[in-house]
This record gives C-alpha cells, structure tokens and sequence, in this order.
C-alpha cells in the first residue's frame, strides 16, 4: 500500500507536468498543489490521535474496568457481553478504535472461554461496534475528520463535534440489533487452537525485596495470603540467615525480607506495571519509589530456555554474574519437574529451564545468536506503565471536552493532548514514532493527492452531475441514498479513508448541482464510508481480529454484507426525518 500510494502521488506530478494538462479554469495543477495533502489539519488530527490513543494503550489506562467486567462475567454473563459491548462503543466514539479493539481483544477471549463458545462469535461483533460507535463524533475515524476537512474547505463551514450523533446514534444502533439477532445464525462457529502461544498457567518463581520504602512493609497475610500480591503464592520469606515457610502466622514483614513467590507472567507485569519504582528498583539497584528515572529505556519481557549442553546449567544465577552476561535481569524461573523453595540468586539452572527475562529490547537482539539460551522471541512484550493511566484518562478526557465545547479546533485539540501524553510519560518517544502508521499517513496523503485532482480538473462536478442525472427524476431522497450506498460498496474496495476523500467533493458538487443544502450531503459520505464490514482489509480493526476469530474472508462477505444493506436501507429511510426532505 505504500508503494501504491506512493506512486499515485507521483504519477500525478508527471502526468500534470505534460503540456496541456490543467485544470478546468486552465491554471496549471501544480506539485505543490497535489503535495499538500501531506500538511493536512485533518491528516495531522488523525496522527496526532494515534498517539493518544497509544498512550491510552500503553498506560493501561482502560485495563480497571476492562478486569471488572472479565470478574462479574460469573453473576451476570448477559449483563457483562452487553456492558463490554457498550464500552467497546463509547470509548470508540471518544478515541481512535485500533487500540481499543487491541485492549478488548484479550477480555472478548475469556468471555468466550466462559461461555463455552468459539471466539469467532465474538470477535467480529468487536470490530462491527467499534466501526458502528466511529459514526457518532467527529473523532470516531479518521474519515469523518478527512469527509469534514473537505466540506470545510468547499463550503468553508466547519462541521460540529456532534452534528452527526443523532442519526449516527440510531443507525449505530440498528446495526447492534442486527448483530445481535444474526450474529449466531451467519458467525463460524470455529474451534480455538490447542494451546495458546503464552501459556497463562505457567508458573515462575520470583522473588521480591523488601527495602526501606517498599509497600510490603509491615504487611502480614489474610488466611495464609498477602493481598497486596494479588494472584500470587508466597513460598518462603528469607529474613537473614532464616528460612520462614508457609503458614506465614503471625509475621510481618520488614525491610531487607526477601520474598519467594510463585506467579505467572500476567501477574508478575500487572504487579511491575503498576509499580514503576519496583520495577526501575530490579533494573537499576535503586530504591522502591514512585520518583521515576525518565531515563531509563523502556524494558520488555521475554522468555528464554537454557539449552541442552548450556554453559548455564548447573550454576546459580547471581554466579553467572547474568546482568553482565546479557545485559538483563532475571525475574523468574519455572522449571516443570519440581517445586523450588530458594533465593532466585542461589537456584542452579538446569537445561529445559524457562527463564523470565526483562530488559531492554537490544538486550533480546544481542540474545538470539547465543548458543546457551534459546531465546523464545514470539514472547516478548513491553511492560506497560499503568501508575500513568490517570494522566491517560485525564489528557483523553479533556481533549474531548475542549474539542466538544469548541474551545478550540480538533487539530489544536489533539496536538496538544499528544504532546501532553508525550510529556507526561504515558508515551516515550519511541513509542508514540511508532504509533505514526506510515501506511495511514501515505494512503491518506496519496487520497488527497487524487481528491485535489478530482476537484481541480472538474471530475468530481462531471460524476456528480452523472449521479445526480439519474437519480434527480426520483427525488433529493434518491440521490442522496445512491450515493450512500455507492460510498458503502467502494469504502470495502478501497479504504475508508480514501474513499471519503474522493468522495466528499463529489457528494458536496452534488449538492450544489441539485441546489441542496450539503450538510446531508457529506453526512451520507461519513455514515457510508463507515461502513467497511464486508472485507477484512477495509479496516484496521477487521484485520486485528481476524486471526483471533479464525475468519476466512468469506466470512466478512456473509456476515458484514447484510450489515451494509441493513444500514442502508435505514439511512434511506431515516433522512427525511433528519434532514427534512
């Protein structure tokens, strides 16, 4: 696509380089015409708004009520899958769907888990919503801010954060019911794979000190567990040269206590992710403190096994001097065979031992050529930084107040929100670089490209008269509808976004040609180009879960192709009301 992209834009400079090719007033369509496109506001809104949506994600800033819906699944299922559903919807309506179809994915499995089902009835609803919940505000997708800079630009009337939410609202609605009536008739029924790739029973021992400033200090156990170390088993309690085993009665602990745990991964990043200063403690030597070094490198997980004929094997950890060797740490170690009850310093690995491992990711690079330790790369992940989720929620939140009370613009808005996610450490600055799609912002870039020469040579009034020539002798009601459902059926051949940039001149030329007020006109082209449920490669979301569901494209063709019509067929019928025609 970025190739593609790429060449459009300059074959558009070569072919408006040749003598004769101009626009329909006659001036020359210039490369900086075709190339401004790459400083869109709508194109940097959208840019900008992954990077808050990606310190929405990497905060964690959504994971509370998400692990309180997973928990209530038991005493309420019906009431948890519809109050999912309708926070995938509304955070979807307020920020960018990719990192939340990401966050929601996980939650949508143990759903499925406990009702006994196929992901696969599950995880293309997930994609439907969040899709459904971007035709309500301005910032839902990238194509209403792309359908809107268009009808500014032309029309020079800015669109408002809410004017598509009543009609959005009702054909978002209509969509959910017909999810949930045909979602068991025409959805695969297909079978998980065996096993998942991060085993989430496995068990590592770790081992926590206890310093001056910990949270543990004085602490003591409920029943035998400690609360503050949710999910895990306490093994021992090294306190000095003494050993403390289980039933812990009566013991609190102090600082310099060393504590054995056994826990899985999931609980040991949770705990560490929660916990910056616990987690900059195991990497740097410093103390249990909130005060975060905005220095230190973002660290990763990763498993490694100890080869058959390891050098490793048969020493301890703190012999192998392990920092130096590989320039990360080790948090836990699960071997199958036994239970261990002993300091992680003083366990003597053995081959077939799975070693947790956190550090920096060129650590992991240098790891892979190593002939000791088999490096499990598909393992890795980042360790998010939830203590900075409220400044997430709070930078998010005031983004969509400030834009929604039109204090300010969209593009000022979100810029600003970016920024802050930036200087607030919700993002570092690898992070948010990488949240800048390079495919969106070309495809975007070469949409405009081709829009500019759509309006600029007079095609776009050329298809708009075709259109409106046809379906004029049956009304504005006809036109209007035509174009939806043409915008719905190329919005799966292209892309959303291209679609509503080419198509968002040609639907306002129409207007004019019929001597009609635009505004519906370009909200059709919005609610339309959302449309993207028959093709998994229409939107971003639709390829995220077709791996977890299992999908075939075929069936996004059976299942998201009813949906168009559906939809379509509401518009039509709803625009009189809303538009009084």
């Amino acid at each position: 696509m970025e190739i593609i992209s790429i060449g459009v834009i300059a074959a558009l400079m070569v072919i408006f380089s040749l003598p004769g090719a101009v626009g329909v007033d006659g001036n020359q369509i210039t490369a900086k015409n075709l190339l401004e496109g790459f400083g869109n506001p709508a194109l940097i809104t959208i840019m900008a708004l992954l990077v808050v949506g990606q310190g929405i994600f990497q905060t964690g800033a959504i994971d509370g009520p998400t692990k309180a819906l997973v928990s209530s699944y038991g005493k309420r299922p019906f009431l948890t899958l519809l109050t999912t559903f309708l926070a995938v919807f509304a955070t979807s309506a307020l920020t960018n769907n990719t990192p939340v179809v990401i966050m929601f994915l996980p939650i949508m499995s143990a759903i499925a888990s406990r009702m006994k089902t196929s992901p696969s009835k599950l995880m293309m609803p997930l994609s439907f919503v969040s899709i459904l919940a971007g035709m309500t505000t301005l910032i839902g997708t990238s194509t209403n801010l792309l359908a809107a800079d268009a009808y500014n630009r032309i029309e020079d009337t800015q669109l408002g954060f809410f004017a598509q939410t009543p009609m959005g609202i009702i054909l978002a609605g209509v969509g959910m019911v017909y999810i949930l009536l045909f979602s068991r008739f025409l959805l695969p029924d297909r079978g998980t794979f065996a096993e998942e790739l991060v085993p989430t029973g496995k068990q590592f021992v770790a081992q926590i000190e206890v310093t001056g400033d910990h949270f543990l200090v004085g602490k003591s156990p409920v029943a035998g567990m400690f609360p503050d170390l949710k999910h895990m088993t306490v093994r021992m309690i090294q306190r000095g040269e003494r050993a403390i085993l289980p039933p812990f009665d009566d013991v609190q602990l102090r600082a310099g206590d060393l504590v054995i745990v056994a826990a899985t991964r999931k609980s040991l990043t949770d705990l560490l992710a929660s916990r910056p200063g616990m987690l900059q403690q195991i990497w740097q030597g410093a103390d249990d403190s909130d005060d975060v070094d905005s220095n230190a490198p973002q660290l990763s997980l990763v498993e490694a096994v100890i080869a058959p004929g390891s050098r490793m094997a048969g020493r301890t950890v703190e012999l192998l001097g392990f920092r130096r060797l590989t320039s990360s740490v080790v948090l836990g170690i699960q071997r199958r065979s036994r239970m261990i009850r002993a300091k992680l310093g003083q366990i003597r690995l053995e081959a077939g031992d799975t070693l947790l491992l956190c550090g920096p990711t060129d650590a992991f690079q240098n790891l892979r050529t190593s002939r000791d330790i088999i490096l499990l790369e598909w393992s890795q992940s980042e360790i998010p930084i939830t203590a900075r989720g409220q400044a997430a929620r709070i930078i998010a939140i005031s983004m969509v107040i400030v834009a929604a009370l039109n204090l300010t613009s969209i593009l000022i808005a979100s810029v600003a929100a970016a920024v802050a996610m930036i200087l607030f450490q919700c993002v570092n600055t690898r992070q948010a670089s990488r949240a800048l799609d390079l495919r969106i912002f070309l495809v975007i870039a070469a949409a405009l490209a081709m829009g500019t020469a759509l309006e600029m040579t007079g095609a776009a009034t050329l298809i708009a008269q075709l259109v409106v020539g046809v379906a004029e002798p049956y009304g504005e009601l006809a036109i209007l509808s035509a174009i939806f459902l043409s915008v719905a059926v190329l919005t799966n051949i292209l892309s959303n976004a291209a679609t509503a940039v080419l198509f968002a001149p040609v639907a306002l030329e129409a207007a004019h040609a019929a001597n009609a007020d635009p505004l519906p006109y370009v909200l059709a082209v919005i609610y339309a180009a959302n449309c993207s449920f028959a093709s998994p490669i229409a939107y971003q979301t639709n390829m995220l879960v077709m791996a977890p569901g299992h999908y075939r494209f075929t069936d996004f063709i059976k299942f998201g192709g009813p949906l168009i019509v559906v939809i379509w067929l509401a518009f039509t019928a709803l625009a009189p009301w809303r538009f009084g025609l």
